[in-house]
Formats: structure tokens, C-alpha cells, sequence
């Protein structure tokens, strides 16, 4: 049988041997305490449980956790088993308790989790951080089926560890449709402008997120990770919970959305992957960063609604 050609139109990120041979010598391992100065932008690759304690103390500014949830999953050669919700409940805690060193006074924690993951984590998360909102996201896919609810939503978990922490809520506006344009006594507008391409308000952000679009084989982000997160997804977290210079902390990072973010968005990361496939893949990443910088669905400093066509907001 002749083997089916690869679309044009299919722009997924892969590597080759000589991909993995260039791109093995970026990355770095960990064996006794170090300084920030020697992790800074890198990508650890490393169980992070034997990394974990060799971090130094009180640096990061941001930490976004997508760890593997309590499903069986094949990540290459790594195989994850389904456990007891107690047991993930146990492995949660356990992996807060070891990294909650890292982590500035002011700074900020978002924790991914599918609906029975979000079951173990809400009530740990509680006993470390203040918990101050959840975030659910429509994932737009996910297999049918036709004796329970079909399962397209996952959740983000927000948590500072102080009082005292960084929420940029104009970096996060979403520019929105206008349904019913209502204008003021004078005729105009009200809270809302006209375009070419329609009415648009820029609305506040929400705990619901409907605009995102997970990550296929015609988008230059998609790589083959089961799991992936869309950039914009990250994008918005890192811009409205940190600053510009800051450090963004992902110990699962996978194919490197969160540190390619952090860098497009002109921050500083560190990310530890196990998988050696997977932090090759986002050095590869990384590389293609320092020239495009661009994250689908967000243009003009704005992010827009799916399927919408961007323009410049005056």
C-alpha cells in the first residue's frame, strides 16, 4: 500500500535524528544546588522529583503545573496509570510540599486539571495557597459518547501564595462581538466601537473560556504531545499574572508551550521535561521564538474571539 503523503497544509512541528542530535546539547541536568543564573531559560531534562529540592529558593515568580492527570496516558515510553483519588490526592501534596521553596512571596500558581483531577486538587491546593478562582476552558474536542456527557472542558486552578500578587486584568481583555449595541442618549456607542468587520467590546476577563482553539496539524504550534496546551491558553495567564523580566516556572513541561510563551511575551522561564523527544521538541520551539513571535489568537496586544478576523483597535 502506498504510504499517505504528508498534507501542505499540515505545519506540524516534528523532530528528525539530526534535530535530536543539535537540539540534546541545549539541554542541561541537575546534580547539586544551583544558582538561578545557571537555570535561567533552560530547559531541564530530568525527572522532576530529582531535580526538585536542588532549585533554588524563593525565585519564581510564576508557576503554571500541568502535571500528568490521573488517566491512562502513553507520553513515548513514559505509561500513566489510573490510581485511587486518594492515592493522586497523596502525589499532589507531596509535589507542593517539595516545590513550594521555589516560589516568591508574591507570586502566583496556576494548576491544570481535567473535572476528576480538579476532585484531589481543590481541597490540597487549599492547604498551601489562597485559592481565588477556577478557571474552566472549552478544549473544543474530545470524544463522544453515548451514555454520559461528552468530556470538551478542562480546569485551571488560580492561586497566589499572599495577599500581595500581580493581576493584570487590561493585559487580558477579550475583544468581544457586540450582540445588542446599545448606544447613550447622544446616539453613540456605548462602551463599544464600530468596525468594518462589525461591533466589537473589549469585556473584562471571565473564569470561562470559550475562545480558545486547541492545537491541530495546520497550526504551526502543534507538535505530536498528546496533551499540548494551546499557546494563547498560556499566554493569557503569564500576561496577566506576571511582568515583563519576570520568571515563569513549568516543571511538566512537555513541548515547551509555557517557556516559548514566557519567551514570545518577554519573560524569563525554566522548564524540566523527563521525555527527551518532548525537550527537544521545545528547544526546537524556542529557536523559532527568537524570530516569530506571534501567538494564534492573540494580535494587537488584544485577545479575540475565535474565528474572529483581528484588527487594529483604536
Amino acid at each position: 500500500m502506498k504510504k499517505q503523503s504528508k498534507s501542505p497544509l499540515n505545519r506540524t512541528l516534528k523532530i528528525s535524528a539530526s534535530d535530536f542530535e543539535k537540539y540534546s546539547a541545549n539541554l542541561i541536568t541537575v546534580n547539586k544546588n544551583e544558582s538561578v543564573s545557571k537555570i535561567i531559560n533552560k530547559t531541564i531534562c530530568q525527572d522532576v522529583f530529582d531535580v526538585i529540592d536542588l532549585l533554588p529558593d524563593n525565585f519564581v515568580d510564576l508557576l503554571i503545573v500541568d502535571p500528568p492527570y490521573n488517566l491512562y496516558k502513553s507520553f513515548n515510553a513514559l505509561k500513566i496509570k489510573v490510581i485511587s483519588i486518594n492515592e493522586y490526592s497523596e502525589w499532589i501534596n507531596n509535589f507542593i510540599t517539595r516545590i513550594f521553596h521555589t516560589l516568591k512571596k508574591n507570586a502566583t500558581v496556576y494548576f491544570c486539571s481535567d473535572w476528576k483531577t480538579s476532585i484531589s486538587i481543590g481541597h490540597i491546593l487549599e492547604k498551601f495557597f489562597y485559592v481565588r478562582n477556577r478557571i474552566t476552558w472549552e478544549r473544543e474536542k474530545g470524544r463522544g459518547a453515548k451514555s454520559n456527557w461528552k468530556n470538551n472542558s478542562e480546569d485551571i486552578w488560580y492561586c497566589t501564595v499572599s495577599r500581595n500578587y500581580t493581576f493584570n486584568h487590561d493585559a487580558v481583555k477579550l475583544n468581544r462581538k457586540v450582540i445588542a449595541p446599545y448606544k447613550d442618549e447622544n446616539g453613540k456607542p456605548k462602551d463599544w466601537s464600530k468596525n468594518s468587520n462589525g461591533n466589537f467590546r473589549l469585556t473584562f476577563p471571565s473564569n470561562i473560556w470559550t475562545d480558545i482553539s486547541v492545537p491541530f496539524w495546520s497550526m504551526p504550534e502543534n507538535t505530536d504531545h498528546p496533551t499540548q496546551k494551546p499557546e494563547k491558553l498560556i499566554a493569557k495567564l503569564i500576561l496577566a499574572s506576571s511582568n515583563k523580566g519576570d520568571i515563569v516556572f513549568d516543571p511538566f513541561l512537555g513541548s515547551g508551550t509555557t517557556s516559548v510563551v514566557a519567551k514570545k511575551l518577554n519573560r524569563n522561564y525554566l522548564g524540566i521535561e523527563l521525555d527527551k523527544m518532548y525537550a527537544c521538541l521545545a528547544e526546537k520551539r524556542l529557536e523559532k521564538a527568537q524570530i516569530d513571535k506571534k501567538i494564534q489568537g492573540y494580535e494587537h496586544g488584544i485577545f479575540w474571539e475565535r474565528n474572529t478576523m483581528p484588527f487594529k483597535v483604536e
